[in-house]
């Protein structure tokens, strides 16, 4: 007969828990968000695709029109709503993290983990892409080293679990946070 006193592992109070990765461009945001919903079950996310979606236009057509500050304004809007869906491993941009209240919604509404990439790593997994609005007309190793001083201090501020992404399988990265999230103390009143 089952005791009905008996608490839950630690894990299952994480079990249904949205996860949210967050990290700078090229740390393999998107990719492992994906594999890592597959792992656990739940539905994948990516931000600035919902922005896109939302919006009709892409990322780069926000920032062209709007700025930075437009697009940062959007942001905001997504987030808040995406955060509040319950069961959702979902994929941030690298900036998301700047303004206060997505940190608190992020921190307070889910799992957030921080895929950590090298200045290097971001670089080679960035140079192909046209979808960088912040790496256009600039020395991309200059301007992501520059993002890094500012972001990574308010990447660790809210990050449950950081795992490092270089030169890594993303599989391997998705198994580790998995792991990472077992291992997770349980939420008081949770």
């Amino acid at each position: 007969m089952d005791d009905p006193t008996a608490t839950e592992p630690a894990a299952s109070a994480a079990a249904g828990e949205s996860i949210f990765l967050i990290g700078p461009m090229g740390s393999g945001k998107s990719a492992v968000g994906k594999v890592l919903a597959r792992l656990r079950g739940l539905s994948f996310i990516d931000s600035d695709a919902e922005i896109e979606k939302r919006t009709g236009v892409d990322i780069p057509f926000i920032f062209e029109k709007e700025g930075e500050a437009g697009f940062r304004v959007r942001e905001r809007e997504v987030l808040d709503d995406l955060t509040r869906l319950p069961g959702i491993v979902l994929a941030t941009g690298g900036g998301a993290i700047l303004l206060p209240e997505n940190r608190e919604h992020l921190a307070a509404r889910g799992i957030v983990v921080y895929l950590e990439a090298s200045i290097a790593q971001q670089v080679e997994r960035t140079r192909h892409g046209r979808q960088r609005p912040l790496l256009l007309n600039a020395d991309p190793e200059a301007r992501l080293a520059a993002l890094m001083q500012v972001r990574e201090p308010l990447y660790r501020s809210i990050a449950r679990i950081t795992v490092a992404t270089d030169r890594r399988k993303v599989q391997a990265v998705a198994e580790q946070i998995i792991a990472g999230i077992e291992a997770l103390p349980p939420v008081p009143g949770a």
